[in-house]
């Protein structure tokens, strides 16, 4: 192995320097609750402080359990923060303080906790990375079941679906993880004898949870997933240390593949081992300089296979290569960590085998600890032609007799220059000046003219420098030998130089298809909308392609339309139509040059992802016959693999975005019905109380109590004209159907007017009224404003205690317009309420003396200010408690006030 090869990786090497500077994370991982995972983490901690460590309890659950209690006794305990949330309390693990006593050891009990909103993190894990990023060690514990990309294999197993998870690169970053365990008789016997659950409750879960099958099937996962980070682990250290390998602590399979029929059976061959052996597994092909000599059909196959490997679950690696095959492939199998390499018997001749050797023999002979599976070809299945159903056009091949012509003029420019320095340096020396002649066409043209080049030097070279001159024949041997060693030379040379710009060639093309598709995914990565993919996938494979092309994507109904073209195109034949719809809903390609249905028009491919079609695209071209070449054929197939990616990407995107506005529709509706059922049924049943009294006990009531139940009627009445207002407003908001009436008004005018319809509201209170003189006329509509300022006024009487003092202060703003404040002198509005409070149905948290509402009318305000051009801003007085809303509205220009 070469001295770069033993090099350590860089990947490797900065992800230790990562751990390095961060705390490391423990995680005791358990396979259901009660398995006793915070008793171990406890007890592992116990060790640690022992041992010196400094070790405190940023939280722990004993959910009640004597032997758990008895563990935390000598931890110093970091008391938890206390959230007032709904009216009851929550107590949440205390991170700040956690930070600022800074230990070395931190223990955080269940990492997928959902935390109460008012906390910095949503999530307990989030709380876990930012201890880590401090430099603070954590040991912490979750169940299997929580983890992301196991949550629908549990849910299947179980018939219980957990919401709490916890992303699996949580999971992977971890430093070590301890699978605690019992078996589940014992879990059981636990759950039983009440260690777990409360009896009742353990009853229940005995039933539906903690059923035998359940747990072993639970106990696998959790033992194959942490087996699997063991072994990530492992690969991690190996290649961070240039640890040669293989260290056999887990098994993994790779085939070699070629362009040769049996390749796909050794394909299959390595997925049955590593099935067998639970391994993972990959394909890989070495390319050299005979790859760019394959057929056309051998391309093809070689591609195939490789996507076949990639459809069995497997990975798919392409290598450069060099002259030692064998030692390419042990290099990458030994970076990889491989302990199974799969090959084929070499089907080459003993001849060709003493030339160039034998790839098998040195892979079995270099391979050391790595086990090698020499299968013979008929032991395979084999493809004899690729499996295809699409047919490909063969590439245009015709000779360029332009090449040929210039190393002819190369030769006899070389023979000028021999010519005239054959006097200087005499004939010893001419043969080089041919042979720089040759090397510069073999470099320029590769081997063939470079061969003619030789063909034409030797015979220029015989006939008139070697004696007897101006014929083809050699008198002395010398001649001869200095004739046959020159040719052999010339070729040996154009030969190499040959294969250097092949390798040259391959790479430069391949560098700019990889820049291309480059190009194309951060092209893909920076769109945001359907469109915009896929216009950009239209542009990509008509311009790469040089094609027609149609993008088809399912409609609501799930028929396949047409969303994209380049050139654009609308619409398609009915044959078309038809072999689209078959390609999509058969996931196969479908029409001309297809096996299926190949009347139509265009050639019609499947978008695919893991998940099925996405898409169709639509190819089509002037020229007759199949439409792809093979390496158009692999192309497209790189490029509608990153465009089906990015589809199910916006595709998701809008799925989750469609869920929360589901989510988001349901609880405003469920905020709607709580507050038709108690906000507007509660002045209803006051309004018939007093009526129902009125009728009932007309005769018996005295002239105050008529004029009392009449005065709640009416105050009731109102109030409840007030929701159904709000209510009306805000659905006229949402639908856009509020146009203001814009003009100048003197603001002023619209305060008195809106003090005086909320007179009865402000009976209780004090009301002062603070406008300044030099008021500029305002641009608003007078009767959106004046519900705008009822409303604020009707929020400062709810949450202002009868006699204290709600203020209206009005004052020219910063940029010539009107700033106006409502001011109460009430308990203010929290910090973490201020950007919520103009939510819909939302309502700061009250006592029960404040007026119940439907937590609309600030909603209503935002809307109104807004839709007139201005900004309503929440916020807390200064000088002592109470809240300020402040509405900033434009001056009215010169024009409005001349319309009013």
């Amino acid at each position: 192995m070469a001295e770069a090869d033993k090099r350590p990786s860089p990947d490797a090497l900065l992800e230790e320097a990562r751990r390095e500077t961060r705390g490391r994370l423990k995680i005791f991982l358990g396979a259901a609750p009660g398995v006793g995972k915070t008793y171990e983490m406890l007890v592992s901690a116990k060790a640690k402080r022992e041992d010196g460590v400094d070790v405190v309890i940023g939280v722990v659950e004993t959910h009640g359990r004597v032997e758990t209690q008895a563990l935390v006794r000598g931890f110093e305990v970091i008391p938890r923060r206390r959230i007032d949330y709904k009216g009851r309390m929550i107590e949440e693990m205390d991170l700040e303080a956690i930070l600022a006593r800074h230990p070395k050891l931190v223990l955080v009990d269940e990492l997928a906790h959902t935390n109460a909103p008012e906390s910095r993190h949503p999530k307990r894990y989030l709380d876990v990375e930012e201890l880590l990023a401090a430099g603070i060690d954590v040991d912490t514990t979750v169940n299997i079941q929580h983890v992301e990309s196991l949550n629908d294999v549990v849910a299947q197993i179980t018939r219980i679906r957990v919401r709490e998870t916890v992303p699996d690169s949580i999971i992977d970053r971890a430093d070590d993880i301890e699978v605690v365990d019992i078996t589940p008789d014992d879990l059981i016997q636990r759950l039983k004898d009440g260690k777990v659950y409360v009896r009742e409750t353990a009853g229940r879960a005995l039933t539906h949870y903690f059923s035998p099958g359940n747990l072993t099937a639970l106990r696998e996962l959790a033992l194959r997933g942490t087996a699997q980070r063991v072994d990530a682990q492992l690969l991690t250290h190996m290649q961070a240390n240039a640890i040669a390998g293989p260290w056999a602590a887990g098994e993994r399979v790779l085939v070699c593949i070629s362009e040769h029929p049996s390749a796909s059976g050794l394909v299959r061959y390595a997925k049955r081992l590593a099935d067998r052996l639970h391994a993972p597994w990959a394909a890989l092909a070495v390319e050299t300089a005979r790859t760019a000599q394959l057929s056309e059909i051998e391309r093809d196959r070689l591609a195939d296979t490789l996507r076949l490997a990639e459809r069995l679950g497997g990975e798919a690696f392409t290598l450069p290569g060099g002259q030692k095959i064998a030692e390419d492939i042990l290099t990458h199998a030994r970076a990889q960590n491989v302990t199974q390499i799969v090959i084929g018997k070499s089907s080459r001749s003993r001849w060709f085998e003493l030339l160039h050797g034998s790839v098998v023999h040195d892979l079995v002979r270099l391979s050391g600890g790595i086990s090698v599976h020499v299968i013979a070809g008929d032991a395979v299945e084999a493809d004899p032609i690729p499996s295809k159903t699409v047919r490909t056009r063969p590439s245009a091949r015709r000779i360029d007799w332009i090449p040929y012509g210039i190393a002819l003029l190369a030769v006899v420019a070389a023979f000028g220059v021999v010519t005239f320095i054959e006097p200087l340096v005499g004939i010893e020396s001419l043969d080089l000046v041919f042979l720089t002649a040759i090397v510069g066409v073999a470099v320029r043209f590769g081997l063939w003219p470079s061969l003619f080049a030789v063909v034409a030097g030797s015979l220029i070279y015989n006939f008139f420098f070697l004696p007897p001159i101006h014929t083809f024949t050699i008198a002395s041997p010398t001649n001869v030998a200095a004739l046959v060693l020159f040719t052999v030379v010339a070729v040996l040379v154009s030969n190499l130089a040959a294969q250097v710009r092949l390798q040259a060639v391959t790479a430069k093309t391949r560098a700019r298809i990889t820049e291309e598709l480059y190009v194309f995914s951060r092209k893909l990565a920076g769109v945001s909308t359907l469109d915009e993919v896929l216009w950009a996938t239209a542009y990509q494979l008509a311009s790469q392609l040089d094609m027609q092309v149609v993008l088809l994507l399912p409609d609501p109904d799930g028929k396949v339309a047409v969303r994209a073209g380049y050139p654009p195109e609308d619409t398609l034949e009915p044959a078309d139509i038809a072999a689209a719809r078959w390609s999509f809903e058969t996931n196969r390609p479908a029409g001309r040059g297809a096996d299926n249905l190949p009347g139509a028009r265009r050639l019609f491919m499947p978008l695919r992802t893991g998940r099925g079609a996405v898409g169709v695209v639509g190819l089509d071209t002037e020229r007759p016959g199949p439409l792809l070449t093979p390496e158009q054929r692999r192309l497209f197939d790189a490029l509608s693999d990153q465009a089906a990616v990015a589809i199910e990407r916006v595709n998701l995107v809008e799925d989750v975005e469609s869920a929360m506005r589901a989510t988001e529709a349901d609880r405003l509706r469920q905020a709607l019905l709580t507050s038709i059922s108690h906000d507007l049924r509660t002045p209803l049943a006051a309004i018939i109380g007093s009526a129902g009294t009125l009728r009932d006990f007309a005769d018996d009531l005295s002239e105050e109590d008529r004029a009392d139940l009449l005065a709640t009627i009416l105050a009731e009445s109102e109030r409840l004209n007030r929701f159904i207002a709000n209510l009306l407003d805000m659905t006229r908001l949402e639908s856009g159907a509020i146009t203001p009436n814009r003009a100048a008004h003197d603001l002023a005018e619209i305060v008195g007017s809106a003090l005086q319809r909320a007179g009865r509201v402000l009976a209780g209170h004090h009301v002062t009224v603070d406008l300044a003189d030099d008021l500029p006329m305002v641009d608003l509509d007078p009767v959106l404003f004046e519900q705008v300022l009822f409303n604020l006024l009707d929020n400062a009487a709810k949450y202002a205690p009868e006699g204290t003092t709600v203020g209206i202060e009005a004052a020219r703003s910063v940029s010539g317009g009107v700033s106006l404040r409502v001011i109460d002198e009430g308990e203010g509005i929290p910090p973490e309420e201020l950007e919520r409070v103009f939510d819909k149905f939302h309502r700061v948290q009250k006592g029960d003396s404040v007026r119940a509402g439907t937590g609309l009318g600030l909603a209503v305000c935002r809307g109104f200010v807004e839709a007139m051009g201005g900004t309503i801003v929440p916020g807390n007085r200064v000088d002592r408690p109470g809240a300020v809303f402040t509405v900033t509205l434009p001056a009215a220009g010169p024009r409005a006030e001349h319309a009013a």
